[in-house]
């Protein structure tokens, strides 16, 4: 999973974040904080041909942790993950669903119907910044 989420990182993040920030994200994705997701809540993936070609988490009231293949983007498994994950939120008894977004997910989040509720900004030292929003969607009854 970990080389899922880092060549993601690598190759779709690339282009919207400065190095410290990739470097952020990549610390955020480690084995161990892998395995504790596991753990406390539920993760989803999604393999074709052996191949993992997505996954996200659902954890503390938040889906995150959501990454598709870079070679896999725009083929609507990404939607279909975010789907599952909506549905064991509302199974869990959540009304809405909140989650971080990033900058080259702004569109895909919103084409979903999730609302920007928040800018956020982490200054990561010498004149680097993750940008990144808050996001939440209502969560209607199955």
């Amino acid at each position: 999973m970990q080389g899922l989420i880092r060549e993601t990182i690598r190759v779709s993040y690339a282009r919207a974040y400065p190095p410290r920030a990739l470097a952020f994200f990549q610390d955020f994705h480690t084995e161990d904080k892998i395995a504790e997701r596991s753990r406390t809540g539920s993760v989803l993936v999604v393999e074709e041909k052996g191949e993992l070609v997505t996954t996200g988490s659902l954890g503390d009231g938040q889906i995150f942790a959501v990454f598709v293949h870079p070679g896999r983007q725009r083929a609507g498994l990404g939607k279909a993950l975010m789907t599952a994950l909506e549905d064991r939120a509302r199974g869990s008894g959540l009304r809405e669903s909140l989650l971080s977004v990033s900058l080259p997910a702004k569109r895909f989040y919103e084409d979903l119907g999730y609302e920007i509720v928040e800018t956020c900004s982490k200054d990561l030292g010498d004149g680097q910044r993750l940008d990144f929003w808050k996001a939440r969607k209502r969560l209607d009854p199955l």
